[in-house]
């Protein structure tokens, strides 16, 4: 049996790693890798497969199945062996929910293989859903179907129990369902006076806990909403904090402040008060396309929608069905546990903007910034990111790609090749808007220099000349040097916005393969697939 993931913060990876778990349990020999380590002379050899494959962003696959869809969009593998199932994973609040998961779904069956279970879509709450697909997909072994037995019965991986001189660690397993309450070290300002931002480098201990990371991981935050926001939805519901609502057993106060998204409308919402309410630019905006949605939708929380007409009276139950959960929200890290064994470090932006004259934030940003001081405990646990490693080999060169708060993994990477005594060569693009303030971690990089670990430096601030200048151009200024770089084995990693800066990378990268490699559109794009699948090209993107 083969079991395939395609993951974007990990969960997927997690539920195909559960999966093989069960099917080793059930008498089957197991495969489990990415799809982009997957060939398509391996896949149309393959007869039993399971693919577990989460959306990114507008429908798009995530990055370790790019290069996997790019070539079964490309070529016509005979999959007639092939018997499969897929289990995707989306977010509703998304018009291209689970498209990633629609789409390898549909062009396996194509392409002539057999579906032997129907997919299914998991929405935020995937647990049970996921469960109880694994325990039908996984049959015993010599079975000749689907298992159909309750979810409930499959095994959950344990955890080993604490020794007598080891009671400090917990016996259980920090997860998403049971987060660490982790305490906030320190929270401090890097942001300089006169900047547009709010950056902030917060520390957390995980002492005692038991967790471990590598630099590259990522941690997730379980944020609560700020109680200003709550108060105020609950004045416009015009209901107490501690109303009750059918079906739920925490009264409405604490479901609007840990259990819902009140940020971030869902689409649901937007359509039920357009449908129920007289007002032409919503009504514009729910009849046209996703573009024009979304553009209505920015600035606007829950309440923003709710407000569009004062008059409409909602009850508290019908606005909880309309809600998304609140969901946690990953960070890259941005130290090494080589350097802080019992820490983690993190780069965070704190999101502020003024909408029809009432302060808004992003909920967990803010959630850090403004709500949790030193001393004060942030629920967390870890988001490994395999693939967002520093090379192997201390010889291999590294090119870093992180303007803004994407430079967070890479001050654990550089933190990790000075630990190691690494002596490949480091060259970092950084940048933000203004020099004078905005050049966070500038002491810890001019260190990283002197050592010797941070062997090349390119910083490009937008707005300290009259012409916008970002990363890729300092890139394109400099493409000999990258290209050169890049013959020589070096790994390129790109962290930070996935909307403008990843793309616009992205195609610089290509374009200096293509320039200085002497090579066709067509002859770069080769190449770059080939330094993905060769794990030469890595992104940390949101």
């Amino acid at each position: 049996m083969d079991i395939l993931f395609g993951s974007v913060t990990g969960t997927a990876e997690n539920i195909a790693r559960d999966a093989a778990r069960v099917a080793k349990s059930r008498g089957h020999d197991v495969r489990l890798c990415e799809l982009d380590e997957v060939t398509m002379e391996d896949l149309a050899d393959m007869n039993d497969v399971l693919v577990v494959i989460s959306t990114y962003g507008e429908g798009e696959m995530p990055f370790n199945a790019e290069t996997f869809w790019d070539e079964l969009e490309a070529s016509e593998p005979v999959l007639k062996k092939v018997s499969y199932g897929v289990l995707a994973l989306g977010d509703t609040a998304y018009e291209m929910f689970c498209q990633a998961g629609k789409d390898i779904d549909a062009r396996f069956e194509e392409l002539g293989a057999t579906r032997r279970l129907a997919r299914i879509d998991c929405d935020l709450n995937f647990e049970k859903d996921a469960a109880a697909w694994i325990d039908r997909a996984i049959p015993q072994k010599g079975d000749a179907a689907p298992r159909t037995g309750d979810a409930e019965t499959m095994p959950v991986p344990a955890t080993a129990a604490p020794s007598a001189t080891d009671t400090k660690r917990p016996p259980q397993r920090w997860s998403r369902a049971n987060p660490f309450p982790a305490t906030i070290v320190d929270s401090r300002i890097l942001s300089g006076d006169g900047s547009s931002k709010d950056m902030r480098h917060i520390t957390l201990s995980i002492k005692d806990s038991g967790l471990a990371y590598e630099a590259g991981d990522s941690l997730a935050i379980v944020p609560t909403n700020n109680p200003d926001q709550v108060a105020a939805l609950l004045e416009r519901l015009g209901a107490a904090p501690d109303t009750l609502v059918e079906g739920f057993d925490l009264p409405l106060g604490p479901l609007l402040t840990s259990k819902f998204e009140i940020n971030i409308p869902s689409e649901r919402l937007v359509r039920a008060v357009g449908a129920a309410i007289k007002d032409e630019a919503l009504k514009a905006a729910c009849l046209g396309d996703k573009a024009g949605f979304d553009s209505y939708l920015w600035s606007k929380d829950v309440l923003d929608v709710l407000n569009v007409d004062p008059r409409l009276q909602v009850g508290a139950d019908v606005l909880l069905s309309l809600l998304q959960p609140l969901q946690h929200r990953a960070y890259s890290i941005a130290s090494s546990p080589k350097t802080h064994p019992d820490e983690i470090h993190l780069t965070v932006a704190a999101v502020r903007w003024d909408h029809n004259g009432r302060d808004h934030g992003g909920v967990c940003s803010t959630h850090l910034a403004d709500r949790l001081p030193p001393g004060a405990q942030a629920d967390m646990f870890m988001v490994p990111n395999k693939r967002f490693r520093v090379p192997a080999d201390p010889d291999t060169p590294m090119i870093m790609v992180g303007p803004g708060t994407g430079i967070a993994p890479f001050i654990a990477f550089l933190q990790e090749r000075q630990e190691t005594g690494a002596i490949g060569d480091a060259w970092l693009f950084f940048g933000d808007r203004q020099r004078a303030c905005d050049h966070v971690y500038e002491a810890e990089l001019q260190a990283f220099q002197e050592a010797g670990v941070l062997t090349r430096l390119d910083l490009a601030f937008s707005r300290d000349q009259d012409e916008k200048i970002y990363v890729q151009d300092r890139m394109r200024a400099a493409s000999k040097h990258v290209f050169a770089a890049l013959e020589a084995g070096a790994y390129v990693y790109l962290c930070g916005d996935a909307k403008a800066m990843a793309p616009a990378v992205d195609q610089t990268l290509h374009d200096i393969v293509a320039k200085e490699g002497g090579l066709s559109p067509e002859g770069a794009i080769t190449y770059i697939t080939d330094m993905r699948r060769g794990g030469r090209y890595l992104k940390d993107v949101y």
